[in-house]
């Protein structure tokens, strides 16, 4: 029974007696267990594995396949891919055949599971293989099962693939019979998503839904109505997708079918994101981690971890939101959506290396993809670089996020949630680089958005209108989506965002119109506005907010004791108090780090500041500087 002795037995053995031994076990495993043979197919597959050489490889192929089913079952999804490809391998150089069709099916449906969403198309070739020879021999129920797997309707990869493999399977079966019902059910994303035809694919709701229906098939009804829900989601149907959704949802306690119901929670979750029901949507993300852990599947385990990371993120708790990222992250570390909020997260923390460490991750999942043009998720580096940059004021990452919005809209076929997506980081964009021109292009693509969260939940709609509006010039239309941004996430509980549009407004009002100085009560709006974002950013330890909203006050209260216009310095020589902070802890000797971890900043952001403070005061370098603040008396304190 000691390993090390049966090591030993077995080497002495040569690799015939090995193979003649194993087929006799396998032969002999056969005739005991009898009906209960494929509880102990995996057992035997290895047995008549290493007997191939002697007995060939028509039972490895059988037990394999055998196997690689169960271990599907069990959602055992690397031990499928072992036994499946064993089997292929024990064919390989082989005519395409039934068993090896069979094969393929196996290995693209257990691919799927454990592959990272820019391995799927491997997946999908495995599918379409076995697809295409159960069309060449006539075996129509074959095509249709691999038509039917969740596996293809969930594919949104290369070009209409899935969409048009559904219209072969379609063309197979009676038009009014439940295999079309079953295949509709998967038309309907794949038209929505991948052809971006939204009427058809309510069309083909229709058409499923009433056969659904006819057939009395609750799991049927339930799952053409949770891709419709889908559909309504991407093509910026928010409502109807909450409500074909929580129908879906409702019919789940009727039936057992967790990749429907994980789906349509996602699009719940979404949907109330976007209409700024926080509760809602926590609901239906904590409801996607269970089935998640149920089916262990490695993509379906990082969008839960995900959706329960927006939507921890959108409230500001920091640290639960960090959790799950992580956990997302280790199982999915390329998983754009996931590297996408990290960034964020880091960024409003403060943690800038951090940030541009998760974005450099993300631009490479990016690339990495084999087609960018379906998938949601690989939009993600349109919108989300901006608003990294937007925060840290390094723009050199901005071009990148222009190539991923321009290759977006480029597209043939562009569903409406990409487009809004690539406009959103357009827009960000354009008001970073003060262009009028885009910012009002931007403006009207954007406007019908009004009320809601834009995609990846990384602004609210009005809040970005209001700054297009003020890049474009019209101040009082940036006042009233500003006022309208205020009041949709303090309803929703979005205090994050909340103090980013206090944050926003009260710089606009402090700019004043046309260059002129604010009016009185803009300065007090203004100092209100402030005193909010503070209260929210320093309680949540928002640092890079914090350190504007600093500055933003030290300029309102500048102005208000000294009536002075919107660009005038604050201090002596035109410092800001800031400025002088930094400059005083500069003069008495502490470095770069030390000053960022005295006021609660980044060493970049410090950095920034001393470049500021050089150029301002004329200084070379640090003797300069500490020179400069000893005649000042800036050392011994920073106002005095």
């Amino acid at each position: 029974t000691h390993v090390l002795i049966q090591e030993t037995l077995s080497s002495r053995l040569s690799a015939a007696r090995r193979a003649q031994l194993h087929g006799e076990i396998g032969g002999a495993l056969e005739e005991l267990l009898g009906v209960k043979i494929e509880a102990s197919a995996a057992e035997l597959a290895h047995h008549f594995a290493q007997a191939a050489p002697l007995l060939g490889s028509q039972k490895l192929v059988r037990y394999s396949l055998l196997a690689g089913e169960q271990a599907l079952s069990a959602f055992a999804w690397e031990d499928a891919i072992l036994h499946f490809q064993r089997g292929l391998e024990a064919k390989e150089g082989e005519p395409m055949d039934a068993d090896a069709a069979a094969l393929l099916f196996g290995l693209g449906r257990a691919k799927w599971s454990t592959s990272e969403r820019h391995q799927r198309h491997e997946a999908v070739a495995s599918l379409r293989r076995a697809f295409n020879y159960y069309v060449e021999v006539g075996n129509i129920p074959g095509a249709v099962a691999i038509a039917q797997s969740p596996t293809l309707a969930r594919f949104q990869g290369n070009s209409s693939e899935a969409a048009q493999i559904l219209a072969r399977a379609l063309a197979l079966v009676p038009s009014d019979s439940p295999e079309a019902g079953s295949l509709l059910t998967s038309y309907v994303g794949a038209l929505g998503m991948q052809e971006a035809d939204y009427s058809r694919a309510m069309e083909a709701f229709g058409r499923g839904l009433a056969i659904a229906r006819r057939a009395q098939d609750t799991t049927l009804e339930m799952a053409t109505t949770a891709q419709a829900a889908q559909v309504e989601r991407f093509h910026l149907h928010p409502r109807r997708a909450l409500e074909k959704g929580v129908r879906a949802i409702e019919s789940a306690s009727l039936v057992d079918d967790p990749y429907a119901e994980i789906q349509v929670r996602g699009v719940a979750a979404g949907c109330s994101l976007v209409l700024g029901d926080l509760e809602g949507a926590r609901g239906h993300a904590a409801a996607m981690l269970s089935l998640a852990d149920r089916l262990g599947e490695r993509q379906e385990s990082a969008r839960a971890f995900w959706w329960n990371a927006e939507v921890s993120r959108l409230e500001g708790d920091w640290q639960t939101a960090y959790e799950h990222s992580d956990h997302g992250l280790a199982g999915a570390p390329r998983d754009s959506r996931l590297l996408g909020t990290r960034a964020v997260l880091e960024c409003e923390m403060g943690e800038i290396a951090q940030s541009e460490t998760y974005l450099k991750q993300l631009l490479e999942s990016w690339r990495l993809a084999p087609t960018r043009r379906s998938s949601y998720s690989v939009s993600f580096p349109a919108a989300v670089i901006p608003v990294v940059t937007r925060i840290t004021g390094v723009a050199d990452w901005l071009d990148a996020a222009q190539e991923a919005a321009e290759a977006i809209l480029s597209y043939p076929a562009v569903v409406p949630l990409q487009a809004l997506t690539a406009n959103t980081g357009l827009a960000l964009m354009a008001v970073q680089r003060r262009d009028m021109v885009a910012a009002a292009k931007q403006y009207a693509a954007l406007e019908l958005q009004r009320g809601t969260m834009l995609p990846g939940w990384i602004t609210n709609a009005d809040h970005l209108l209001g700054l297009l509006a003020q890049t474009m010039g019209n101040h009082d239309q940036a006042g009233t989506h500003f006022e309208d941004a205020l009041a949709f996430c303090r309803n929703a509980g979005y205090r994050p965002e909340l103090a980013w549009t206090c944050w926003d407004y009260a710089d606009s009002l402090l700019v004043g119109v046309h260059g002129h100085a604010p009016l009185p009560g803009d300065r007090s709006k203004a100092v209100s506005l402030l005193d909010e974002s503070l209260a929210i950013s320093t309680e949540l330890g928002m640092r890079a907010l914090m350190e504007r909203v600093a500055t933003g006050l030290e300029r309102a209260e500048s102005r208000g004791r000294r009536g002075e216009g919107p660009f005038a310095p604050t201090h002596r020589g035109g410092l800001t108090r800031r400025e002088l902070e930094v400059l005083h802890l500069l003069a008495i000797g502490e470095s770069n780090r030390q000053i960022a971890e005295e006021l609660f900043l980044s060493v970049r952001t410090v950095e920034r500041h001393v470049t500021n403070i050089y150029a301002k005061i004329d200084a070379r370098g640090r003797a300069d500087a500490t020179a400069y603040a000893l005649r000042q008396g800036i050392s011994g304190s920073p106002l005095g």
